[in-house]
């Protein structure tokens, strides 16, 4: 009895850090690498592949319905941190330079807000809705949209995630600053520790974004990639307003900031930078 040839297997390789894998590369019985990227696939749509001999690698896309979901996830997102970022860099300076009404800073803090829970959301839908790779490097496959999703074993999911809880987070801060009369414990509690912790989860979200880029625990510089200077732009920002959020807590003794000026300069400073990274953002996207 003559037994069926079987197929040969394409040769798989997992890169990553720890237990999250960000990039596989197979070759191909017929030749040909197929390189599959995580960020790349879920922002752009593209696989790299490099036939027998080529010196360069050319971009194999996902179908035309995959496209257009990242093409409008994509500019939705950029739109929400770019005037999110541009309203948080108001309120700062109305609160450096103008009447000092808190109330008046408060509110476009508060609108500004909206768009970053907006951006940080659909940051989560890129994620849920973009392409996967088909086994063995075949192409992308697209899936049912989906709202929500638990995928807590991808670092892209993960990021995002905690992106969005830290735009929640920040929401309590910002409610609880509309407060008036609060004590200093309760400014603290209420206002400021929200702060901080919204803080650590935008640095937390920025490091597992590179992580996912670099395909390592350590930080990586890639200067030619447009996603390197996203995610590097945007975690100054997450910086600048972890220095702005130490700046604002109300000492016990004294029942005043720290520093008044570096908690609204860092304010002023790091929402900016996540306007610009808004806008780098929107050119990094499926071509055509």
């Amino acid at each position: 009895m003559v037994q069926p040839v079987q197929p040969e297997q394409p040769e798989q390789r997992a890169e990553g850090a720890g237990p999250f894998t960000t990039r596989l590369t197979w070759q191909r019985p017929e030749g040909d690498t197929v390189v599959w990227e995580s960020r790349p696939a879920r922002r752009r749509g593209t696989l790299a592949v490099r036939g027998p001999g080529d010196t360069a690698a050319r971009a194999a896309t996902a179908d035309a319905r995959a496209l257009g979901r990242l093409r409008r996830l994509g500019a939705i997102a950029s739109v929400a941190f770019v005037i999110g970022g541009a309203l948080f860099a108001l309120g700062a300076a109305v609160s450096q330079f103008g009447s000092g009404d808190t109330a008046e800073s408060a509110t476009i803090y508060f609108a500004g807000g909206l768009f970053f829970n907006t951006g940080g959301y659909v940051s989560l839908l890129q994620v849920l809705n973009g392409p996967r790779h088909a086994p063995g490097g075949t192409g992308l496959v697209t899936s049912d949209w989906r709202w929500w999703g638990y995928e807590p074993m991808r670092l892209d999911w993960l990021s995002a995630f905690v992106l969005f809880l830290g735009t929640l987070v920040f929401g309590v801060n910002l409610v609880d600053s509309f407060l008036e009369g609060l004590t200093v414990r309760q400014t603290n509690r209420l206002i400021w520790t929200p702060d901080v912790i919204g803080c650590v989860l935008f640095l937390v979200s920025g490091h597992l974004a590179f992580v996912e880029i670099c395909h390592r625990p350590r930080p990586c510089l890639r200067s030619r990639s447009l996603g390197w200077w996203v995610v590097a732009v945007n975690q100054l920002g997450s910086v600048l307003f972890m220095v702005s959020a130490l700046a604002a807590f109300t000492r016990p003794a004294t029942g005043s900031p720290v520093n008044t000026d570096i908690a609204n300069w860092g304010t002023l400073c790091g929402a900016l930078c996540f306007s610009l990274g808004g806008v780098l953002q929107a050119f990094e996207r499926p071509a055509g």
